[in-house]
């Protein structure tokens, strides 16, 4: 394979809209830029796509369900497993790609290959074990026949923190089920997307199966296709205030809703708990993906005896940590998707400081090009600063202290959000009482990832509704259906 450039990658990319298998410029000729975060430069422009342009995506989703949904399974995970084999393969060309145009680390995007890819190995798999039932009514007379089937036109929009994996985790699962699809991609990272869309035709998925629409006016081109009657089903994941927007407007046709929601994530460090682990788990939980995940830790409520030493290590960890371009070698921490982005992280902290919060270490954004910020810890951070109610996504740590269990339960469970926590100690029955007592859709246990492909990802309360990955995952893509038959 021939080596792998930053001109090469860019160019190897389809930059138009897919729909019906073809690829098209937009209605109008509009074009969309996109930048590398790093620099403020443009990599290239893709299709702006219009209203129309959206509909026709649906038409051709439309057209093809039936069909579709009549394969047979074994060739949908086939196709799904050709897939994940050709990912891996490229994983150079999609971790390169992804780096360009999100910002994260080269050896972060190939991670994100890894996990990617892995969804469209496990629906390979899950394809195959779609199974309903056969019983007896309880009187004898009739037999009970329970079967699933596809949901039929599905619209998935994706963020743009992680553009394979949140493609992967919905695009697998809507396969695997038998869904035709249109996706939009975020207007900031399209390329994986379109990227990925390319490699999908390349290993023989039908023409309309999945169609593609990039555009700049997301609510413009989205909204008509919620309240067509011809979609069944509504994916998204992104901002709470946005998700509940789009559920409102999905209730008009009573679309399958699954949602992905934002997070708050507690990471609650007990006195008995490893701190050498316990600071490795946070270092995972806090930078991965430069702090911009919904499973990020949020919020550090560290027990009071541990609280100076934790604090201390976290520092020293977060202190050492490289700023750059995600290309470059030695580069440990990415730019900010954008400059709205990098003003968030620093009022959040202006704010906290302002009311007490001392700055242990970082604290400033980086003047230069690209939008950077260093990594930054927090302590005597108080009850009434921001940083404990919205998301910060970025790389800033707060930290407080906790005195009793029963405290530190009920300072995570403190906000509307519920997507993950997680909970460091050496106690086995601490572990379990307090992951029940967690209002969480996800629990991690002396660890700072979660996301697993084979488990099923998602939140509760204004974290979303639905789960994404597992043997739960290709549930969301399947109408259940009972026949009786009289004897």
């Amino acid at each position: 394979m021939a080596s792998v450039t930053e001109q090469s990658v860019i160019e190897s990319v389809p930059t138009g809209l897919l729909i019906g298998g073809e690829w098209r410029d937009a209605d109008g000729g509009g074009k969309l830029a996109v930048h590398d975060p790093a620099t403020g430069n443009v990599l290239t422009h893709v299709a702006d796509a219009t209203p129309g342009d959206g509909r026709a995506a649906l038409d051709a989703a439309a057209a093809a369900q039936a069909d579709w949904a009549r394969t047979p399974p074994r060739e949908r995970g086939e196709l799904l497993r050709a897939a994940y084999e050709q990912i891996t393969r490229r994983a150079d060309e999609f971790a390169l790609l992804m780096t360009l145009e999100m910002g994260k680390t080269i050896a972060e995007s190939k991670g994100e290959v890894t996990y990617g890819a892995e969804f469209f190995r496990w629906f390979s798999e899950e394809a195959v074990r779609i199974a309903g039932r056969w019983s007896t009514a309880p009187n004898g007379t009739t037999r009970l026949l329970t079967m699933k089937q596809p949901v039929g036109p599905t619209l998935m929009i994706t963020p743009w923190n992680f553009p394979l994996a949140m493609g992967t985790r919905k695009i697998g699962p809507a396969i695997a089920a038998g869904c035709t699809m249109v996706v939009k991609p975020a207007s900031q990272t399209p390329l994986t997307m379109l990227a990925l869309a390319q490699l999908l035709q390349d290993c023989g998925l039908p023409p309309g199966v999945l169609n593609v629409v990039t555009t700049s006016d997301s609510g413009g081109v989205m909204e008509p296709l919620i309240r067509d009657p011809r979609l069944r089903k509504l994916t998204f994941t992104g901002s709470t205030p946005v998700g509940r927007a789009l559920m409102e407007q999905a209730s008009e046709q009573i679309l399958r809703v699954s949602m992905e929601l934002g997070g708050n994530a507690p990471f609650l460090v007990f006195a008995d708990a490893d701190l050498d682990k316990a600071v490795e788990g946070a270092m995972l939980a806090k930078m991965r993906n430069i702090g911009e995940a919904c499973t990020a830790a949020n919020r550090f409520y560290v027990h009071e005896s541990v609280a100076e030493q934790f604090t201390e290590r976290l520092a020293s960890r977060m202190g050492t940590l490289r700023l750059g371009r995600g290309t470059e070698d030695g580069v440990d921490v990415g730019p900010l998707i954008d400059e709205k982005s990098r003003d968030k992280v620093a009022a959040l902290l202006d704010d906290a400081v302002t009311k007490g919060a001392r700055v242990v270490t970082g604290g400033q954004p980086v003047d230069g090009p690209g939008w950077f910020f260093q990594p930054t810890v927090l302590a005597d951070v108080t009850a009434d600063a921001d940083v404990n109610r919205e998301e910060i996504f970025g790389p800033v740590a707060p930290v407080r202290t906790f005195g009793t269990d029963e405290d530190a339960v009920r300072m995570a469970n403190d906000t509307e959000y519920g997507l993950v926590a997680y909970v460091f100690t050496r106690d086995l029955a601490r572990a379990i009482t307090v992951s029940e007592a967690l209002e969480y859709g996800m629990v991690g246990v002396n660890q700072g990832i979660v996301s697993n492909p084979s488990a099923p990802f998602g939140g509760v309360k204004a974290s979303g509704v639905g789960r994404e990955g597992g043997a739960e995952g290709i549930d969301e893509y399947l109408e259940t259906k009972y026949v009786g038959i009289a004897l």
